[in-house]
């Protein structure tokens, strides 16, 4: 006697009626969506996530390498995934970053800028004249008819000393002065006579035969000139972050990789990677609640920072299984091959493209 099926309504593959669940896709076989049902599913979804976040997170502060040790073999349901881990977390750093710093610092530096002076356009030669200029004006002569009128107690080294004050306080400038490499005065001629851009372009120093990333270069420049909104650079930085870190990471994994070739896949050192990088932003998030709420020291925010480094080291040490002197010293070696040349690159990437795209 042949038993009856029925059709999945989520894969629409046939099965057994006798199975309570598809078992192509795991889907209920009798789920009739009722208020009840969708609550639980929801609920169930969200403190099933919980629950494994609240088990990663512990190993994750205090067992370093002990996450991807596991997951590499074989516990892949007890703790979150180490992507799904990365991505939560980061998501709650770069919104605390946006929070805390990034919209107070995009609004200083605009009104930094707003109030800036623009320093002149000043030739060498000008400057050799107002030098001589300067050097010509003496003190004394101002003095002088101060103290025949009976001022006493000004002798010819007091006179020196007030003459050397004056020149240095003269050439110091409280405010914040801007210098756009070329003659700010005559750029904003052409745009109070409202110009052609191309010619402003002309006046910056732009030659006619320039291509299409140096013209996008002078069209960004001249928008900065105009509405000083330097905030708004950083907040396009800011926004790419993000994005280059998808890149960042597996460049780290790469190096670990390089150093740990025998040590099993790139898989392996990317696991490694997404779990070092979760406690990463778990601490800057740390930091940027705890500095938020009290100013603690920079001393104290320095040993924070530092604590990462040997984090990493044992980190290496127990996931690789190897040496604690070869793996102190392979620590030392990614940590200055990441710092000083793949992430001061990336920085500089960052910087160009928000300004090209702001």
């Amino acid at each position: 006697m042949e038993s009856s099926t029925e059709t999945c309504k989520n894969c629409e593959q046939e099965f057994d009626q006798d199975y309570k669940f598809c078992p192509h896709c795991g889907q209920q076989a009798k789920d009739d969506l009722t208020v009840g049902v969708l609550f639980y599913n929801t609920i169930s979804n969200y403190f099933s996530f919980d629950a494994r976040f609240f088990k990663s997170f512990l190993p994750l502060m205090f067992k370093p390498g002990y996450l991807a040790r596991k997951f590499i073999e074989g516990k892949r349901l007890l703790y979150l995934h180490p992507a799904q881990l990365y991505l939560f977390i980061s998501v709650i750093f770069f919104f605390l970053m946006s929070v805390l710093v990034v919209r107070s610092n995009v609004q200083n530096i605009d009104n930094a800028l707003k109030n800036a002076k623009i320093k002149p356009h000043i030739t060498d030669s000008l400057k050799t004249k107002a030098v001589k200029v300067l050097d010509s004006i003496k003190i004394d002569s101002v003095l002088k008819p101060l103290r025949d009128k009976g001022i006493k107690g000004i002798d010819k080294e007091q006179v020196k000393v007030i003459d050397s004050l004056i020149k240095t306080n003269t050439a110091k400038d409280s405010d914040l002065q801007l210098d756009f490499g070329y003659n700010a005065k005559k750029v904003d001629s052409l745009i109070t006579a409202d110009a052609p851009d191309n010619q402003i372009y002309k006046a910056m120093g732009m030659n006619e035969d320039a291509g299409f990333l140096k013209r996008k270069l002078y069209a960004q420049t001249l928008k900065f000139h105009k509405q000083r909104n330097g905030g708004q650079v950083l907040q396009a930085v800011y926004d790419t972050i993000p994005i280059a870190l998808f890149v960042l990471l597996p460049i780290f994994a790469l190096i670990l990789k390089l150093f740990y070739h025998n040590k099993g896949v790139y898989s392996h050192h990317l696991v490694f990677s997404f779990y070092f990088f979760s406690f990463l932003f778990t601490v800057f998030s740390l930091i940027l609640i705890i500095n938020y709420i009290v100013d603690i020291p920079d001393w104290i925010d320095f040993l924070i920072l530092m604590s990462t480094f040997f984090y990493l080291f044992v980190a290496i040490k127990r996931f690789y299984n190897s040496g604690w002197i070869i793996s102190f010293i392979k620590t030392n070696i990614i940590s200055f091959i990441y710092l000083s040349f793949v992430l001061p690159i990336a920085i500089a990437i960052l910087f160009a493209v928000g300004f090209l795209v702001y």
